[in-house]
């Protein structure tokens, strides 16, 4: 080919191209914005989720799943005594509660697990429970004993929290209750590891409770690094440090039923 008949692109042709680029990378961006709008709305349609089949199942069983005094009698015995807080389950048998109306860690059942077991169980949440914890530590979530949540590395956990109402590590001090627990899972532990930036649980806070992180329903767990707290419980005016956008928070929904 002559010499002179080899040209680059005109300007107009960059100025296409330039513009094509900024098109994908807008596109990709605004794509990424909403699929993390989508996710940050399940949180919260996720937790009205579990509300509504606990309500549901107290409605028809006169008991909270999990602390069901009654429930071999519906579904069959898994292991008498004991055994059963260790004991997995792989079909419907199960254990009974203690029907004290606290989700907790009783003699003979592990209540907090079995509470996701007894709502399969009743046809309220879609999903195979096992009822036991993982691991040797009595809290362990994960995959096949709670429900994982729609953002990666993520559960949902459940418990009484009497133990935790004076202000143990990262909880508030306030009454809790049964609560729901929403955090990215954490190795032999419930899930509360660092899971949303205080700026995304804000939003979720204001949209569905009160926007103030130890008030109301919805409060922030691991308060020391999420809120203006100081890493001082007793802090119940603390607000939300909205100028960090780092993971420094997870969820407890309190006196959830």
């Amino acid at each position: 080919m002559h010499p002179l008949s080899q040209r680059g692109f005109s300007l107009v042709e960059l100025s296409i191209v330039l513009v094509i680029l900024g098109l994908l990378a807008g596109g990709i961006l605004g794509g990424q914005s909403l699929i993390r709008a989508a996710e940050l709305r399940s949180i919260s349609v996720e937790h009205q989720r579990w509300v509504t089949a606990s309500q549901s199942f107290r409605d028809k069983y006169f008991a909270l799943p999990g602390d069901m005094a009654n429930a071999t009698a519906f579904w069959g015995t898994q292991v008498a005594g004991a055994a059963c807080v260790t004991t997995a389950s792989s079909s419907a048998t199960t254990c009974n509660g203690d029907g004290n109306g606290r989700i907790d860690l009783s003699a003979n059942s592990n209540e907090i697990f079995r509470f996701w077991q007894h709502l399969a169980n009743a046809g309220l949440i879609e999903g195979n429970y096992t009822g036991v914890q993982l691991t040797g530590n009595s809290r362990s979530t994960g995959a096949g004993n709670a429900p994982r949540g729609r953002i990666n590395s993520s559960y949902w956990f459940v418990e009484d929290g009497s133990s935790n109402d004076a202000g143990a590590a990262r909880y508030f001090q306030l009454s809790h209750g049964n609560y729901f627990m929403y955090g990215a899972w954490s190795n032999n532990n419930p899930p509360a590891l660092r899971l949303l930036p205080p700026p995304e649980l804000w939003m979720i806070d204001t949209k569905v409770d009160d926007g103030r992180p130890a008030r109301g329903k919805l409060i922030a767990y691991r308060h020391d690094e999420c809120t203006t707290s100081g890493g001082d419980p007793t802090q119940l005016n603390a607000d939300y440090l909205l100028d960090d956008n780092d993971p420094h928070c997870a969820i407890l929904y309190i006196q959830a039923f």
